[in-house]
């Protein structure tokens, strides 16, 4: 895959892209020209080939015949970039579609927030402590969380640290997916280090068990397919910042057609998907899978036309709608969405996301999320698809490796009080290890019965 002429004019630069930080110079400025050059030089994180591979799972799973399963970091960080890190994110992912597969007996996509979910959308350009104002906290591939006029100022060259951490992420997943590590007999394994003393710790080494005992019957039969060694997993993340996805853009030498290479899976935020904006017009122009947030402002016409713009010849697999609509919500508003675009012939993917529409701040002042708001919100979605004989293909869940506060509930009942000892995201509250894998439980519950 190598870049052409074909890219030159490729997309309109004259599209209003939101959200973008105010780069020093400007977006024609030289800081950031000299950014973008530096990217254009470099190899793909991912390739055409597998994008196109993604794209045809998800075409199954929109026909009813696996489950989307996308987890990772609201926003990484390049210090959280650890081999012990990414490891448990890997491990927690790896343990809750072990739980759906074996419950609902459908084949479980593997999708990970992570090898550049880098950037966040923000309410405000600026954030104001006391009496000093500075830009707002974009990501780390904008700038730092500290509270200081250097680390608030955005950087593009953190662009460029954005690539190579992401490049080496995705060199140890691919260790971890495929040498061994994910291998389905190590099932009882990936539960060692984490907390065990929950009914939900428990009742996965039961499954665990089982597994493990399927899996010595069929060895004794001479069965040991390769498939139970190693997984695929795919990488995704918001493209929010234009730039960088606009100069991660390759020609794939097979078919000449354009692929975003800085991951399998790109989607567009629900303050980015103007149809006559920069985000959009990207997305339609890029051969990966799309995904598109929807609000529960969202309607019917939006949908529609997210749909004949972003996929005009009816691809299957191309597009993936993300619902976070919030566990008060989600059952007046999903039905009218996914009434209108299944008598529209669309084929996309519904995905539900129950952690966005349901964040609020606790009383001693942290932002934080009620982990029954989101399995109600999981509730809804599966009642609405059963109700109109529609398939609740995914979730799409923040999510950490690690024993965080960030929460509230759960088996372990984190309390308001909890939040103060292990409040460690850049961004958004995540669920903790523990927390996960009492949904993954609970989501395959409501899938078997589906």
């Amino acid at each position: 895959m190598n870049s052409s002429s074909k890219l030159d004019n490729l997309f309109d630069p004259t599209l209003v892209a939101a959200q973008q930080p105010n780069w020093p110079g400007g977006k024609d400025g030289a800081p950031l020209a000299r950014a973008v050059a530096d990217l254009k030089a470099l190899p793909p994180l991912v390739f055409a080939g597998e994008c196109d591979d993604l794209k045809a799972k998800i075409a199954e799973a929109a026909a009813g015949r696996a489950f989307w399963l996308q987890g990772g970091d609201c926003a990484e960080t390049f210090a959280s970039a650890t081999a012990d890190s990414i490891r448990n994110r890997i491990k927690t992912i790896l343990q809750m579609a072990a739980v759906l597969q074996y419950h609902s007996s459908l084949p479980v996509i593997k999708v990970g927030r992570m090898a550049g979910q880098f950037a966040k959308p923000r309410s405000n350009d600026l954030e104001t402590r006391g009496d000093v104002t500075l830009p707002a906290y974009r990501g780390d591939a904008v700038n730092d969380i500290e509270f200081t006029e250097s680390a608030r100022t955005p950087d593009p060259q953190r662009l460029v640290r954005v690539y190579n951490t992401s490049a080496a992420t995705l060199n140890l997943v691919r260790a971890f997916t495929r040498g061994g590590f994910a291998d389905l007999r190590q099932v009882h394994e990936w539960n060692k280090g984490f907390i065990r003393d929950s009914k939900f710790g428990e009742k996965y080494e039961q499954m665990a068990t089982e597994i493990g005992r399927a899996l010595a019957f069929m060895a004794s039969a001479g069965v040991d397919p390769e498939q139970f060694k190693a997984v695929d997993f795919y990488a995704s993340h918001e493209a929010l910042i234009i730039e960088y996805e606009k100069a991660l853009t390759r020609i794939d030498s097979r078919t000449e057609l354009p692929y975003d290479v800085s991951g399998h899976f790109i989607w567009i935020g629900e303050r980015t998907r103007q149809l006559d904006g920069a985000h959009v017009d990207f997305a339609s122009k890029v051969r990966n899978p799309i995904g598109v947030k929807l609000g529960p402002k969202s309607t019917v016409e939006d949908a529609l036309a997210l749909i004949a713009k972003l996929n005009p010849d009816d691809e299957p697999g191309r597009i993936t709608f993300i619902t976070r609509m919030g566990a008060k919500t989600i059952r007046e508003v999903l039905p009218k969405l996914v009434e209108g675009v299944t008598k529209s012939g669309a084929q996309v993917l519904w995905v539900c996301d129950p952690m966005h529409g349901n964040t609020f701040e606790s009383k001693n002042g942290y932002k934080t999320r009620n982990f029954e708001d989101v399995l109600d919100e999981v509730r809804g979605f599966f009642e609405v698809h059963k109700k109109l004989g529609t398939h609740p293909g995914g979730i799409h869940i923040e999510l950490t490796g690690d024993d965080v506060t960030e929460c509230l509930g759960g088996g372990n009942e984190v309390s308001e009080k909890d939040l103060e000892s292990r409040y460690e995201t850049a961004c958004d509250p995540r669920l903790n290890h523990s927390q996960s894998l009492e949904l993954s439980f609970l989501v395959a519950e409501m899938l078997r019965d589906r």
